[in-house]
């Protein structure tokens, strides 16, 4: 049986309880049903000097935020950090920090200019999240296929050393301007049970290359010094989201 497209997936979705959409929405990521243009991971590359010292950072990140569908049938889907850690855990991937997001931004090929849609009690249902994923479509640039690196569409749900201190939060940060500028600092205000339609996941391969050397990303994000190479706020304790018990 084929997989079904976003339309079907919107349509099951739409009033399911949080927990049950993102058991729904995980299955199918997990099992494939996502775009074919979201199955190639693009390098981005920057360096950074640290102690007066260039390095070289490579890492390998989706081109657009997590999706579920086909190419021509698809939905970018706001998730948990939870639902994302799950996606995370499973594809040996990881979550955004402020530094990549901004990283990312700078090599894009593709700088879409942010779409908010003003605030209200809607702004977590999947009828907003099926309007603003068309509305950045509206705006996609004739010419430019999908898979292209893209930026300024989306919040990023990111990791941060604030979360160490902060269980039970979610970070965003991002949704970048058309000068660079990101709308969004990094906050923690909300409940990790938040969930907006203005919420992106992008995941990055934890396999990093640092001068042609292999690191994994979580452990540099915890190391005392070369955190620096991939955030600019500190080191982490764990560079991940906790997992609620199940």
């Amino acid at each position: 049986m084929a997989a079904p497209g976003a339309s079907a997936i919107i349509a099951q979705i739409s009033d399911l309880s949080l927990e049950n959409r993102e058991a729904l929405l995980v299955a199918e990521v997990l099992s494939g049903n996502v775009p074919k243009f979201m199955r190639a991971l693009a390098d981005l590359e920057f360096s950074v000097d640290l102690e007066g010292r260039e390095y070289v950072v490579l890492l390998r990140v989706l081109p657009d935020v997590l999706s579920v569908g086909h190419d021509n049938d698809f939905l970018r889907i706001p998730l948990s950090p939870q639902a994302a850690q799950v996606i995370a855990d499973s594809t040996h991937t990881s979550l955004l920090t402020s530094k990549i997001s901004d990283a990312l931004w700078s090599a894009a090929r593709l700088r879409l200019a942010p779409q908010p849609i003003p605030p209200s009690e809607a702004m977590t249902t999947v009828s907003v999240f099926a309007n603003h994923h068309w509305l950045i479509e509206a705006t996609w640039p004739p010419g430019i296929p999908h898979g292209t690196l893209v930026a300024g569409i989306k919040k990023d749900v990111v990791l941060t050393p604030r979360l160490d201190d902060e269980p039970g939060r979610v970070a965003i940060y991002g949704w970048h301007a058309q000068d660079g500028v990101p709308i969004q600092p990094v906050y923690t205000g909300h409940s990790d049970r938040w969930v907006d339609y203005s919420h992106g996941v992008r995941l990055v391969s934890r396999r990093v290359l640092v001068n042609g050397v292999e690191h994994d990303l979580a452990t540099l994000l915890e190391d005392p010094v070369l955190w620096a190479l991939l955030s600019d706020e500190g080191a982490m304790r764990s560079a991940r989201y906790v997992l609620a018990p199940r």
